[in-house]
């Protein structure tokens, strides 16, 4: 009989595990061989992501997704600067703790698909290994609806019909209303099925476009704080119970305007009329970075999961983290207050060309929606695989040709379509954060 970190978890948990890596053959009173395994990646000729396309892309994406352009002024002009960063250090904190935990246990055994839960689950045994399996998968699962919605959030912002209008006008001409957001976030989740349906590879190359996108158009916005000039802005928010009109500005660098966003004043949040408070703003915020398990998601399409895992997770993380903070700053000083409070969207209006803000908003979303999905299925198949869960999973083993675990897809598609019918990104939020604290 074999017994190793491949083995289904159960079967693995009745062998001692002996040796210092190398297989070691044990005797047994009916004669009986058993070989045990306890370190080194297995071979598998399927595996083809390096560390900087495997980890470092989709963790980044992940960690940018819909929080880097709707979500920054929402934080800055609710919560003020310093609140702001308070919730920043606390945020990258605690996933530092989770980063350097499993980059520990990734450098210490076999690492096979399944990310974060085969590698809890091959240390901690069934018992903790499933329940955090659960978890991080149903975190995944509504990570993506989390990514969708504000997508879908994007699209109308650009194309939606104005409220209370039945006509189309120029290029406001997509109805609105919640049945018609959730029909365009499963327009969105079906083409996400469909790409990760295929597997990981052209994942991987699709995700390497974005990255790169996604890194230019955010050198336009850290350009255009500096070549902009300061301008009046006129926000105009149409309900069904009438029309506000908000006069602010883009003051470009000015002291004043720091000190004015320096400290909290939490507000009514225009997409869903619910007071905001710490709590709601830092759960909004954490978002941005629950993404750092994207790379240890996709580690069974890895060439070398325990040396990637965490190289590329860490690289990740500390470059995120000083993007997050440079962003914070150069917002604070440049925007008045009503300006964030009241147009999430307001890195277009400032920026140099704003069609380029749209383009990173609509493929960051995009990206990290797949990543979620195809992440979520790896684990889902890792789970049924090890037969923690019984009948309900057992479907999820199975896999195509190449390996890409098709019914764990479509399993993933299916909860992802429940948390749709939330229809508003701050509504699910909080529930993505609870699942990953």
């Amino acid at each position: 009989m074999l017994s190793n970190e491949d083995s289904p978890l159960l079967n693995y948990r009745l062998f001692s595990v002996v040796g210092d890596g190398v297989g070691q053959e044990e005797g047994t009173d009916n004669g009986q061989v058993v070989v045990c395994s306890s370190t080194g990646t297995l071979p598998d000729q399927d595996k083809k992501l390096s560390t900087f396309f495997g980890v470092v892309v989709p963790t980044v994406l992940s960690m940018f997704s819909i929080v880097i352009f709707l979500r920054i002024g929402f934080v800055i002009g609710h919560a003020g600067f310093l609140q702001a960063v308070l919730m920043l250090v606390v945020a990258y904190i605690i996933i530092s703790l989770t980063v350097l935990s499993v980059s520990a246990i990734a450098t210490n055994g076999a690492v096979q698909g399944g990310g974060a839960y085969f590698m809890i689950s091959r240390t901690l045994g069934p018992e903790f290994g499933g329940s955090i399996g659960l978890m991080i998968y149903l975190a995944n699962v509504c990570a993506c609806g989390v990514y969708i919605l504000g997508l879908v959030e994007a699209i109308l912002d650009e194309f939606g019909m104005l409220p209370g209008s039945s006509v189309a006008d120029g290029t406001h001409a997509l109805p609105q209303g919640y049945l018609y957001s959730v029909m365009y976030a499963s327009i969105i989740l079906l083409l996400c099925m469909i790409i990760c349906m295929v597997g990981a590879d052209i994942y991987s190359k699709a995700s390497f476009v974005t990255f790169l996108l996604v890194t230019l158009i955010l050198i336009t916005i850290l350009v255009s704080f500096f070549a902009v000039k300061p301008q009046e802005i006129h926000i105009v928010h149409t309900t069904t119970t009438g029309t506000k009109t908000y006069n602010t500005s883009y003051t470009g660098f000015n002291s004043s305007t720091f000190r004015d966003n320096l400290f909290d004043k939490y507000a009514q949040d225009y997409t869903t009329g619910n007071k905001m408070t710490f709590a709601i703003v830092f759960a909004v915020m954490f978002n941005g970075c629950t993404g750092i398990m994207a790379g240890s998601n996709m580690s069974g399409d890895l060439k070398n999961p325990s040396s990637s895992i965490p190289k590329g997770t860490i690289v990740a993380v500390v470059y995120t983290f000083f993007v997050y903070l440079l962003l914070f700053f150069m917002v604070s000083f440049t925007c008045e207050r009503v300006l964030l409070q009241e147009d999430y969207s307001f890195l277009k209006k400032i920026n140099v060309w704003p069609p380029f803000v749209t383009i990173g908003i609509y493929s960051a979303s995009l990206s990290a929606s797949m990543s979620s999905l195809i992440g979520a299925s790896r684990i889902l198949h890792a789970l049924a695989k090890d037969d923690l869960f019984g009948i309900p999973f057992s479907p999820a083993k199975k896999t195509s040709k190449g390996g890409n675990p098709w019914v764990a897809v479509l399993y993933t598609w299916g909860l992802v379509q429940l948390v749709l019918f939330a229809g508003k990104l701050n509504t699910i939020a909080g529930i993505v954060t609870i699942f990953y604290l």
